[in-house]
């Protein structure tokens, strides 16, 4: 029999790791679905150190979802600890990873040289990063990039195809086809399925046969509001923050969310809406994505960027003329002399680091400036406290009172919602075995009592949970 292990986004978000092997006369074969980052706190930095052992050889494929660092952010790693085969994504995944884990593997160093300052002057052993760029190039050139709905085959007889997920570009649904038993189970892991109301993406493809489901369920507990009210709120936002003469922080997840935003006010400008003289895209890997959406736009929602086109008249140029692309650290620490009157996109998305966190230095305890929460943000990071309503927060070493209006607009959402979870599960013939992952767990115990009342039973794993195929 072939059997599954859940390895990681049990009980939380982050972390996606599942260990497929499969039996056979010869021997077993192992395929690694997932090797994602542990985001939040101390016990994810654990969780992220821990070595992969002797999994790093003895491995024979992998296969990724999609290139959020929660999904494929310690492929590096496992390179670096020895695996050498095949690395299976789409084209867009692929693109995406040469930016993410490059961006990934920098912070890591400067993070490390920082740490490692304050351990050489108080006699503690120095630390090494996660993985390096040597590192990363070597994952790089492992992977083997594929179209959707092409079959593709794997070790052990198992057969991989890519399903569009509609969450950023690239992703995908994972279908596998796998021996066990003298029969062929088709496990489907839904990666992480986009927001049919969102923008620039497709909506996610439904499938109808598969043995068994892994679901995704980060916002299993709700649905997002509808986009024209939070389009509006939105707007209101940005109304007051020009009204007070303050400057508007937007922590964005430099992959999906940070262009669904720059979509939604460059709309917004174009319909006259938009106060705001500057909008400052200070990420210089949002940036660089931002490029590669741009070049990859015949794959994005034809009817989305018809909006933009006829109201730059074709102009791509003219989407949103008052942008600004600051790439350098000099032009970042220029963008603290404005007090008012802009609008500044930067990562981490949440606020775990990053450029956002220098303008909180100048932002946050002033009673004008408009914080706008566009993302999920996980247990233990700064994003989470902020929206929480915390008083006062440590940034940079430094005790910050929080005078800012903190607002969090969840509808700009790159995750399905309760409903649209429950309609893509619902899709299902024959009524496979579903476990449901990526989320925490009081979200996933209402997304499971929900499924319940629509016919499906679903099972919560914990970490290590096996079960045969």
């Amino acid at each position: 029999m072939s059997t599954l292990t859940f390895q990681g986004a049990v009980g939380e978000v982050t972390g996606s790791r599942y260990l497929i092997e499969v039996e056979s006369e010869e021997r077993t074969y192992r395929i690694l679905l997932e090797c994602g980052l542990h985001q939040g706190g101390k016990e994810a930095d654990a969780a992220n150190a821990t070595p992969f052992g002797a999994l790093a050889r003895q491995l024979d494929a992998v296969v990724i979802s999609h290139g959020h660092l929660d999904h494929a952010g310690l492929l590096p790693k496992l390179v670096r600890e020895g695996y050498d085969g095949p690395i299976h994504c789409t084209r867009g995944t692929r693109d995406l990873l040469d930016i993410m884990l490059e961006d990934a593997a920098f912070i890591m160093a400067k993070d490390v040289e920082w740490e490692n300052k304050w351990r050489k002057r108080n006699d503690r052993p120095l630390v090494e990063p996660l993985y390096e760029l040597q590192d990363v190039e070597r994952t790089l050139g492992l992977c083997k990039s594929h179209g959707f709905g092409q079959p593709v085959p794997l070790p052990g007889g198992v057969s991989l195809t890519f399903h569009d997920a509609g969450h950023i570009l690239g992703s995908g649904i994972v279908e596998l086809s796998v021996p066990s038993g003298g029969k062929t189970k088709r496990l489907v892991f839904s990666g992480d399925l986009g927001n049919a109301s969102s923008v620039l993406m497709k909506e996610p493809v439904k499938l109808y046969d598969a043995d068994l489901v892994l679901m995704e369920s980060t916002y299993g507990d709700r649905d997002h509001r509808p986009l024209t009210e939070t389009l509006e709120e939105f707007a209101q936002v940005l109304e007051e923050a020009h009204a007070s003469g303050g400057n508007v922080l937007i922590p964005a997840f430099a992959v999906g969310r940070t262009q669904e935003i720059l979509y939604h006010l460059s709309v917004l400008y174009h319909e006259g809406r938009l106060r705001q003289q500057m909008v400052f895209l200070d990420s210089p890997m949002a940036i660089r994505v931002t490029e590669l959406y741009h070049r990859a736009r015949k794959s994005l929602d034809a009817d989305d960027l018809k909006v933009l086109n006829i109201a730059a008249s074709g102009d791509t140029s003219r989407y949103l003329p008052i942008l600004r692309m600051t790439r350098t650290v000099e032009e970042s620490m220029a963008i603290n002399r404005i007090h008012g009157g802009a609008i500044i996109i930067a990562g981490a998305g949440m606020c775990t680091g990053g450029r956002i966190v220098h303008h909180f230095r100048y932002n946050l305890e002033k009673p004008n400036t408009r914080l706008v929460i566009v993302g999920f943000q996980a247990a233990g990071t700064l994003g989470r406290q902020l929206v929480d309503g915390a008083e006062r927060v440590r940034v940079l070493g430094q005790e910050l009172t929080v005078k800012a209006k903190v607002h969090t607009i969840g509808g700009f959402s790159a995750h399905a919602g309760q409903s649209q979870l429950i309609g893509w599960a619902g899709a299902f013939r024959e009524r496979p075995r579903f476990y449901l992952v990526h989320g925490e767990p009081e979200t996933q115990q209402v997304l499971k009592s929900a499924l319940a009342e629509s016919g499906i039973e679903a099972e919560i794993p914990a970490f290590g949970d096996r079960i045969e195929l």
